[in-house]
């Protein structure tokens, strides 16, 4: 009986490989994710590789990001200042870089915040986008405290010396002290502690002198000085507080209380008095 030869059942030695490659995680993979990928990249390079198709794609995005920016409801419509006086809101309208109505893609908050920062008579702001199109813009001001005499004029300032604004009378800020000399921006809030220690004598007092960018004078009413030392001040001016209280000594004619020496303060006499002085002197020495 003849032998009939069957195939052999068993895979051949590449699809044996094969097979053992598919079963690897790694391999089915790149089958399923990365030969996609790499065929749809090299198709979007084969179509970018056209100059004339990447400048139709690149304006066709640019109309559609328009489009999605300039939506009413991206719009900003209005700016409302919350928290600034009529000159300050003023300033910021005129200095707000966007004609409106704007798209509040091209809005930086942050900018717009520096922006109004920069202002002399603003402390500090904080800019937010309101629901309705309305850009809020709250502002904090910087608080007047002194008007400074210069030798250009006068200058409203703040604690911190900053100088807000320009007057063209003393009138304008009746309200306020008035100090005076180079560097007396530097030193206002010693200034103040002074002006403060000093308000038993607010009604006779013009202001305050820097004096060599180093200490302060009292000015008063009459042209009296009080000459206060570099250091330590306030106390200096309460002595003279409490001598002027008991002796009533700034109603006399003085025409300086020199206090720059703690251990020895000094009175100077104003010239009649001092000639006053001198003739009664003569005439004790004479009847004697």
């Amino acid at each position: 009986m003849q032998q009939v030869n069957r195939p052999d059942p068993a895979p051949s030695r590449w699809a044996y490989r094969f097979e053992r490659l598919m079963l690897t995680p790694l391999f089915r993979k790149v089958l399923r994710v990365g030969v996609p990928l790499a065929l749809c990249v090299a198709a979007g390079a084969i179509y970018l590789s056209d100059e004339a198709r990447r400048d139709a794609l690149a304006l066709k995005v640019a109309e559609l990001r328009h489009e999605i920016e300039t939506r009413p409801e991206f719009m900003v419509q209005l700016l409302a200042v919350d928290g600034a006086s009529t000159g300050v809101e003023e300033d910021i309208r005129e200095i707000f870089p966007f004609d409106l109505p704007v798209s509040s893609f091209e809005l930086e908050l942050e900018q717009v915040r520096e922006m109004i920062v920069g202002l002399p008579a603003v402390a500090d702001a904080d800019v937010r986008l309101r629901q309705g199109g309305v850009l809020v813009a709250e502002v904090t001001e910087r608080e007047p405290v002194a008007v400074w005499r210069t030798r250009d004029g006068l200058v409203v300032v703040d604690a911190e010396g900053v100088s807000l604004a320009d007057l063209r009378h003393r009138s304008d800020r009746a309200d306020l002290p008035v100090i005076a000399g180079e560097g007396a921006d530097k030193a206002v809030t010693e200034a103040l502690r002074i002006l403060q220690a000093a308000a038993p004598l607010a009604d006779d007092m013009r202001g305050l002198v820097r004096m060599g960018e180093r200490r302060w004078d009292v000015v008063m009413q009459r042209g009296q000085r009080i000459m206060l030392p570099e250091s330590e001040p306030v106390r200096a001016l309460e002595r003279v507080i409490v001598l002027n209280e008991v002796q009533d000594m700034l109603a006399r004619d003085l025409m300086a209380v020199d206090m720059r020496l703690a251990a020895r303060p000094t009175i100077r006499m104003n010239e009649a008095a001092t000639e006053e002085w001198w003739r009664i002197t003569k005439i004790s020495s004479g009847a004697e």
